[in-house]
């Protein structure tokens, strides 16, 4: 483990703690069945004591806040290494990239400020004064508007990424942790850590429009794709469902204790939320909403993130200057239409295919003579006989449930045309 710089380590969750006291649940005794086995793929190395992290939009990097020595770690995705280490304001705390990718927004909890990083150059280009000990930052999908949480004062700050200016500050409960904002942009949810509530903000007029009563020391928030949940960690040990329709809680799940971050995967399929004490990732299945699997990381997890293709979850381990990677396994999917084929004639077509693992593609059915399914989904050969065949295909990669797609494949003769076709000719005189 690197030295310590003489700053406190885990400053900002230890702040966050003295605000409401860390409620200690058991895990349930016994967890359903998973349909899925995530997997810790990799450790990556960073700076001391990584709490937040974003992806590019276009998967390629990671940006870790290492809150201990002030800088941003850059991971790159390709290798999972650490290709830059960029210095920031003091006590980095959370990061937000755009939506085109250009620029990162990084909360200083310690100097009250958010620097914004160049992710082309990787260079610091500005510095903005904001409240007192921003904590979380989140951006509008229109990149139009950031929204920084002032774990000190009970506002949040309103900042123009075009002109890096802060264009208003919104009173909200106390203190306010987390922020996340609706696929929409038109609603942004604020955690307030010692309220034991959340409060949505209207983005038209940056007005708080409602205040949501949740569990126990509310932390880190997530909005499904479609727009219609908000979860919420509650050190408690429970994770709150709002239903963004009526602005309610619907459901609240137990998961565990010392609760901190939340990511939900692209599929809206399931939750992903980091243990702080237990040195876990807790996976919830939105169906059901009920715990389905825990994944074992580096120690003290705090903040996560979740790649746009749903394939990868990166966590930050504070305590262990890590990043754990995490394959996501997502169930297989299985699309086409076979086109119509000719005796004689070569023959390819592929099915469009998903999945991680990548899944195998089979068949029990006979196919037309001369042609074969490779494991990948592609039909290929030469035919030899004519004739409909219907088949059902299947693709399978262990992760329930399997996918099928019921086609026809037509070998047909090709269509004669011309002064020789059906002619029979004369003899004779």
């Amino acid at each position: 483990m690197p030295a310590t710089t003489g700053k406190p380590r885990n400053r900002w969750l230890i702040a966050a703690r003295t605000i409401v006291p860390t409620v200690i649940v058991a895990l349930a005794a016994a967890l359903p069945a998973s349909a899925a086995a995530d997997t810790v793929i990799d450790t990556i190395t960073v700076g001391d004591g990584p709490t937040g992290l974003a992806i590019t939009p276009d998967g390629a990097f990671v940006y870790t806040t290492d809150q201990n020595s002030d800088t941003v770690s850059v991971i790159n995705t390709a290798t999972n290494a650490v290709t830059r280490t960029i210095t920031v304001g003091d006590g980095p705390a959370a990061v937000a990239i755009t939506p085109d990718g250009a620029q990162a927004y990084v909360t200083n909890r310690l100097d009250d400020t958010v620097s914004v990083i160049n992710t082309a150059t990787n260079a610091v280009t500005g510095t903005i004064t904001v409240g007192d000990g921003p904590a979380a930052v989140a951006i509008t999908p229109d990149g139009t508007q950031a929204y920084v949480t002032h774990a000190n004062d009970g506002t949040v700050s309103v900042i123009n990424p075009a002109t890096n200016a802060v264009t208003d500050t919104v009173t909200v409960g106390s203190p306010p942790i987390g922020v996340a904002i609706t696929p929409d942009g038109t609603r942004a949810y604020v955690t307030n850590l010692g309220g034991n509530s959340v409060s949505v903000i209207d983005t038209a007029n940056n007005a708080v429009t409602d205040t949501v009563t949740v569990g126990t020391g509310p932390r880190g928030v997530a909005i499904t794709p479609d727009g219609t949940r908000a979860y919420t960690t509650n050190q408690s040990g429970s994770v709150s469902v709002i239903g963004t329709a009526t602005d309610s809680v619907i459901d609240t799940i137990t998961v565990g204790s010392s609760l901190a971050e939340v990511a939900i995967t692209p599929d809206g399929a399931r939750v992903f939320v980091t243990g702080i004490f237990t040195g876990s990732v807790r996976v919830i299945d939105t169906a059901s909403n009920t715990l389905v699997d825990t994944i074992t990381v580096g120690n003290f997890p705090v903040g996560v993130a979740i790649s746009l293709d749903g394939t990868r979850a990166y966590v930050a381990n504070s305590i262990d200057d890590s990043v754990s990677v995490i394959a996501i396994d997502v169930a297989p999917t299985i699309t086409g239409a076979p086109s119509a084929g000719t005796p004689g004639e070569p023959y390819t077509f592929a099915f469009t295919v998903s999945g991680s693992p990548e899944p195998a593609v089979t068949t029990a059915d006979p196919l037309p003579a001369g042609l074969s399914l490779n494991s990948d989904g592609t039909l290929s050969g030469t035919p030899t006989e004519t004739g409909t065949f219907p088949i059902t295909v299947t693709a399978s990669n262990g992760i329930t449930p399997d996918a099928t797609t019921n086609v026809v494949i037509e070998i047909a003769p090709a269509e004669c045309s011309g002064s020789i076709c059906g002619s029979t000719g004369s003899s004779g005189s």
